[in-house]
This record gives C-alpha cells, sequence and structure tokens, in this order.
C-alpha cells in the first residue's frame, strides 16, 4: 500500500513539472503578444497625434512633413498587425 502512494505521489509531482513547463512557455507568448500591443498602441497615439496637428498646421512644409510622418506611421502600423 505503501509502494502505491509513493508512486502516486512521484506522479503528481511529475505532472505538476510539466504543467508548470507549459505555463512558462505560455507567459513568454503572453509577454511577446504583450510588446506587440504596446508597440501598437504607442503607434496609434502617435498616429492620432500626428493627424490632429496636421488638422490644425496652416503651413505647406510643416503640413508635408506630417503627410510624410502620418504615411511612415500608418505603414509602421501595417508591420506590427501583420506580424500578429
Amino acid at each position: 500500500m505503501a509502494r502505491g502512494w509513493e508512486s502516486k505521489s512521484v506522479e503528481g509531482q511529475v505532472q505538476e513539472f510539466q504543467d508548470r513547463d507549459e505555463s512558462d512557455k505560455k507567459k513568454q507568448v503572453s509577454s511577446a503578444e504583450a510588446a506587440s500591443r504596446r508597440q501598437l498602441q504607442i503607434l496609434q497615439l502617435s498616429r492620432a497625434r500626428v493627424q490632429k496637428d496636421l488638422e490644425s498646421s496652416t503651413s505647406a512644409r510643416h503640413r508635408e512633413q506630417l503627410t510624410r510622418a502620418l504615411a511612415d506611421l500608418d505603414s509602421q502600423i501595417a508591420k506590427v498587425k501583420s506580424s500578429n
């Protein structure tokens, strides 16, 4: 009887170790996803700011520069979205 109890204990420890290992792998994926989401949020906030500046700009040169910045941000956002 003691032998059966011991083998169940070992089996439980092995299962616990495997569960912990799988949990660590999930956390790694989650941290990569979180970094990607943060990057996307930063780009979207920057885009909103540039768009607002563009709407209120009166200088032709400044508007041109903001338009190029907006296009660049759009391409960066597309890259981040496609990598997900």
